[in-house]
């Protein structure tokens, strides 16, 4: 147990999947627990209330603490905005505010390998987990890819390793959290709404390094120049990885094979490209970082190369769904930027009806419109989004434009308009938060859509 926290008073914020996991573990650990969550009661799922009523858990649903409750710490869930009344109110009176990944660290025994960027880091972080898993090390994948880190924190030993997907909410709330290895993969926009700016984006993802040293390992993108420069900023040992040149230690594309190279200059051969079983660049660039914070996990690189063989992606990133007469359909829900719908188009040929739009994030979509080349044969929008999307694609020229009120209009316009040779592309280059509850949810939908269509 861990007695720094024993008898704390604690004040859980938002009830997702963090929140819930932080609010278990923390009464695990004897702390005194409030949770709250800006849903009214009734929105709250009936067993997770009566749970939270039954071991005795104050909870304010739809409304804020009273003011004369008093907390030695304050857990933010990831979606949670920091700047919140009630939560200024508890740090002016001496509560500590940090998120659930904080927690997890300062009670876990294992070794963190933590994985942030704006695109790629769950299929990087589920691809890392496999070539651990195929080294026989003892394996939690955790974090922003859907399990709470603080969940397996209490059960970790002392000889696992927790690979972790970390995202910039996540980042802004940790004091100590310290990996022994950790990756930022790319930084484009994204979140401006949460961030405002792309500097203080910046400075939150890099957190991930903050309380690193020279023994540790930062892994970084040698062909994103933001991340690079960060290389100025870590203490620890700057490895990297590119698909344009050699790098000076790490792991780069020599003569059609991903290479690593060692401290000492040795290199070694890890698998060839076009044996690489994920398609695309952007999945090259995440089989790159992979090698190279396993490499320096200490994994051989034999090993390496067979996890990536056996790798078969992560469902919602480029899931192919099935064929309807000719025409394939792919599911990239999980593409909730516009850069990460750029990655998706580079990915295919030609011949793509492309179905976008949802929640808004600030984004600007002019880079992604200008991407579309000869590719894109028409688009598809919804969402609240679906009006900007038009306007910035008209102003660009693009007009074979169709807006639908939601995902069964979308596939069923979509369905009608492919043809033979086509690829019917769900990249959204969005949140889904303004009609599913998240991008799962919405990938679902749309592959039970498409699995009901008849031939």
């Amino acid at each position: 147990m861990n007695k720094s926290l024993y008898g704390k008073k604690a004040l859980v914020v938002g009830l997702g999947k963090s929140g819930i996991a932080a609010t278990q573990a923390l009464l695990k650990l004897g702390v005194n627990v409030t949770v709250q969550d800006s849903k009214e009661r009734n929105e709250m799922d009936n067993n997770l209330v009566s749970f939270l009523e039954g071991v005795g858990v104050t909870s304010y649903f739809a409304e804020p603490p009273k003011e004369e409750d008093v907390f030695d710490i304050v857990v933010i869930s990831p979606g949670v905005p920091l700047n919140i009344d009630f939560i200024d109110e508890a740090k002016k009176k001496g509560a500590e505010i940090v998120g659930e990944l904080e927690i997890a660290y300062r009670i876990s025994r294992g070794t963190y390998v933590a994985i942030t960027g704006t695109n790629g880091k769950t299929t990087t972080t589920k691809l890392v987990g496999e070539i651990f898993q195929e080294a026989k090390r003892k394996t939690y994948v955790v974090g922003n890819i859907g399990v709470a880190v603080i969940s397996r924190a209490l059960i970790a030993p002392l000889d696992s390793w927790l690979i972790t997907e970390v995202s910039s909410f996540q980042l802004e709330t940790t004091k100590t959290f310290h990996p022994k290895v950790s990756a930022i993969l790319n930084i484009t926009e994204d979140h401006m709404d949460r961030h405002q700016t792309m500097d203080k984006y910046i400075k939150a993802k890099a957190k991930i390094f903050k309380n690193q040293d020279p023994s540790d390992f930062t892994v970084l993108n040698y062909d994103d120049p933001s991340v690079r420069k960060l290389c100025e900023e870590t203490k620890a040992t700057c490895v990297f990885f590119s698909n344009l040149e050699e790098v000076p230690l790490g792991c780069y594309v020599e003569n059609g094979e991903v290479v690593i190279k060692d401290i000492g200059g040795d290199k070694y051969s890890v698998i060839k490209v076009e044996d690489i079983p994920l398609p695309g660049d952007h999945n090259l660039e995440n089989v790159l970082a992979a090698c190279a914070i396993s490499f320096f996990s200490g994994i051989d690189p034999v090993i390496i190369g067979q996890g990536i063989r056996n790798f078969r992606g992560v469902p919602h990133r480029l899931e192919y769904v099935r064929e309807v007469d000719g025409v394939s359909y792919i599911n990239d829900s999980k593409a909730t930027n516009p850069q990460s719908t750029i990655k998706a188009i580079q990915a295919y040929s030609e011949n793509l009806i492309l179905i976008m739009g949802g929640y808004d994030k600030k984004s600007s979509y002019e880079e992604l419109i200008s991407s579309f080349g000869r590719k894109i044969k028409e688009i598809i929008l919804l969402g609240k989004t679906a009006m900007d999307i038009e306007a910035e694609a008209q102003k660009q020229g693009f007009t074979n434009i169709t807006i639908v009120k939601d995902m069964p209009d979308a596939v069923k316009v979509a369905y009608e308009k492919a043809k033979k040779g086509d690829t019917v592309l769900l990249s959204p280059a969005c949140a889904s938060w303004d009609m599913y509850d998240n991008f799962e949810q919405r990938g679902e939908h749309f592959k039970t859509l498409v699995n009901g269509l008849l031939k």
